[in-house]
This record gives C-alpha cells, sequence and structure tokens, in this order.
C-alpha cells in the first residue's frame, strides 16, 4: 500500500474516532442533535484546518473535499441515535453506563490524537519543508489537539491538553517519532504506524498511571 492511501486510511479512523469523541461531549453535555453533529464535526476537523492555514493550503481541504464533513456527521448521528434508544429503553445502570461512556470516550479521544498527529507530520514533509523539524512537529501537534481544543472549548469545558493524562505530550512524542522514523527510513506507512502507536502507548499508560504534568493544587 503507497503513503497516499495510508493517510486516506488514517484520516478515515481519526475522523470518525474524534467525530464519536465530539458527539458524546454534546450529548453528555446535553445538546439538540444539531448541536451534536456541529461539534463532532468540529472536533473531526478542526485540527486538519488550522495545519492547511499554516501550510497556506487553502481552502482547508475539509471545505474542498466534504467526503470527512460526511463521514463525521454520519458517525455523530450514529452515535445519537444510539445513545437515544439505549435512554430510551433505560436497559444501562447508571453506574456502568458512564464507565462505558468513560472508556469509548478515552479510546476515540486517544485514537483520532494518534492518527491526526502523525497526519499532520506527513502534511510537513514536502522536500521544501523537511529540514524545518519545528515546523512539522507543529504540524502534527496541532493538526492531532486542535479538533479536541474546539470541542473543549464549545462545551465549555477546560481543554482536556492543559489539565490531563499527558495529552499534548503523547502527541509531542508521537510527531517526533513519527518525523524521525521517515527521516531515517524514508518509509511513509511505517511511520505513520509508528507515530500513531507511541502515541496511543503513553496516552494508555499515562491513564492506567495517572501520569499527569506537575500543577500547583490552590
Amino acid at each position: 500500500m503507497d503513503t497516499e492511501s495510508f493517510i486516506y486510511i488514517m484520516d478515515f479512523v481519526g475522523t470518525a474516532a474524534f467525530a464519536v469523541s465530539g458527539a458524546l461531549t454534546g450529548i453528555r453535555k446535553k445538546m439538540d442533535i444539531f448541536g451534536v453533529n456541529i461539534l463532532a464535526i468540529v472536533t473531526a476537523t478542526g485540527g486538519g484546518i488550522i495545519r492547511d492555514l499554516i501550510i497556506g493550503s487553502t481552502p482547508p481541504k475539509a471545505f474542498v473535499n466534504p467526503i470527512f464533513v460526511l463521514v463525521s456527521a454520519i458517525t455523530a448521528n450514529i452515535v445519537f441515535l444510539f445513545m437515544w434508544y439505549i435512554n430510551k429503553k433505560g436497559t444501562v445502570i447508571p453506574g456502568k453506563a458512564k464507565s462505558i461512556y468513560d472508556k469509548v470516550f478515552f479510546w476515540c479521544d486517544s485514537v483520532g490524537l494518534a492518527a491526526f498527529t502523525a497526519d499532520g507530520v506527513h502534511a510537513g514533509l514536502a522536500p521544501d519543508m523537511m529540514n524545518k523539524v519545528f515546523l512539522v512537529i507543529f504540524l502534527g501537534v496541532v493538526t492531532g489537539v486542535g479538533g479536541g481544543v474546539f470541542r473543549d472549548i464549545l462545551s465549555l469545558e477546560m481543554p482536556v491538553i492543559f489539565v490531563k493524562h499527558i495529552y499534548a505530550c503523547a502527541s509531542i512524542l508521537g510527531a517526533i517519532v513519527t518525523y524521525s522514523w521517515y527521516a531515517v527510513t524514508g518509509s511513509g506507512p511505517s511511520s505513520l504506524l509508528a507515530g500513531f502507536f507511541v502515541t496511543v502507548v503513553i496516552r494508555y499508560l499515562a491513564a492506567s498511571f495517572g501520569w499527569n504534568l506537575p500543577k500547583i493544587k490552590a
């Protein structure tokens, strides 16, 4: 499989995963179906839009190729209908439901972060930008965390990148691994997988062991 096809797959994985996390947040905030759709779309496309604006790719791909907006909306409506059905049936114990919600949200958020971090790095691997290491790493991080920041701001929450589980640091390390792997091997697919894997593993370990950056507890 060539690099472009692999990136396209990563785009779909990240879009669907972030759309789920956005939709779940909207449902938790008691938004109506329109609000849930908007939050899912913004979460799934926000980071990519910022990335495209930074590198001068205008209009951003989300507007040129609306397939990813469509995927986000379809995913959001599936999540909304599923949660509506569960709520109507009342078959889930509240405590158990929250535990399931937290796990689904965590994994979707982590997968979206990992996929878009790796994808963002590859967007900066054009020959004229390959030696601009800081820019390439930054593109990976902003693509990974941008949608989640928009999601949290629109839902009136402190962005998770500032408070919880080594979120942005996982993206930074994943971006560094993606860039370094590509610089050494020249392999697009394997570097995408390496960065994706590192980001997800760090997120999992941070959540499992309660790793957080130091902060002052006033």
